[in-house]
Parts: C-alpha cells; structure tokens; sequence
C-alpha cells in the first residue's frame, strides 16, 4: 500500500513542476526575433494608430513587419493628411524598411491608382504575406 502512495505522490511532484515551471518570470529574457504580418482592415483612425505604433514596436524587438491594407484600411492615405499621430507612426514604419501593401482591387474602388504610402498588390500579395510570417495580425 505504501508503494501506492509513493507512485502516486511522484506523479503529482511531476505534474506540479512542469505546471509551474511553465509560470516562470522570463521578463529579462531576450526575445528571439521573429516575423509579423499586419493586416489592417480598418479606417478607425485610433485602430489604425495602434496598429502602426505595434508595427513601430515590434520592428525595435527586432521582428520583421509587413502590413497588408485591406478595405478601408486602404484608406490610410486619407487619415495620414488628417490625422499626425498616424502620419507620424507610419512614416516611422517605412522608415524602418517597413513594407505597406494594399489591395490593388480596394485601391481602385476609392479611386486611387496611385497609391503614394502603399505598393499597388493583390491577394496574391496577402497570401505570400499570410505564408511568410510566423505571426499574422489582424487590425
């Protein structure tokens, strides 16, 4: 009975290390740098804000970022001129060798063939994107 009793404390020793040596605190580990994909398919100016100061963010972790506009995302052009913060953070960002694409199909729906922030792509382009990076985002 006593054997029972020491297999059973031993199985529970185990499983209570690997649970809490999961809990560990790695706030002073070292990042190993990765690849993020963005995908912004809003026009929300705070939304798009945020997704740009995160791209901003990840590119200083060291992390390669590509941003892919979508929608109404495709609309970051006209909240550059309206709106600082968001011109500011996505000048950051290509700054930084950061790469903006947009749908070339939602571009041309607002009339825009000539794309000034964002290379002219297609779903072609979202698909290597989505394939490429290890991490994909949507905003």
């Amino acid at each position: 009975m006593n054997s029972k009793k020491w297999i059973v404390a031993f199985g529970m020793a185990i499983i209570s290390y690997q649970t809490f040596s999961q809990c560990d605190d790695n706030s002073n580990a070292t990042a190993i740098p990765t690849s993020v994909g963005i995908v912004i398919s809003t026009n929300d100016p705070e939304t798009m804000w945020n997704a740009l100061r995160f791209a901003n963010f990840s590119i200083s972790k060291g992390d390669t970022v590509d941003i892919f506009l979508l929608g109404k995302g495709v609309e970051l052009e006209n909240l550059i001129l309206t709106n600082g913060d968001i011109k500011e953070q996505s000048e950051s960002f290509l700054n930084s060798n950061g790469i903006i694409l947009g749908c070339g199909t939602c571009l041309q729906s607002r009339n825009n063939e000539n794309p000034q922030v964002c290379k002219f792509s297609s779903m072609s382009d979202l698909y290597d994107l989505v394939r490429k990076h290890k991490i994909v985002l949507t905003f």
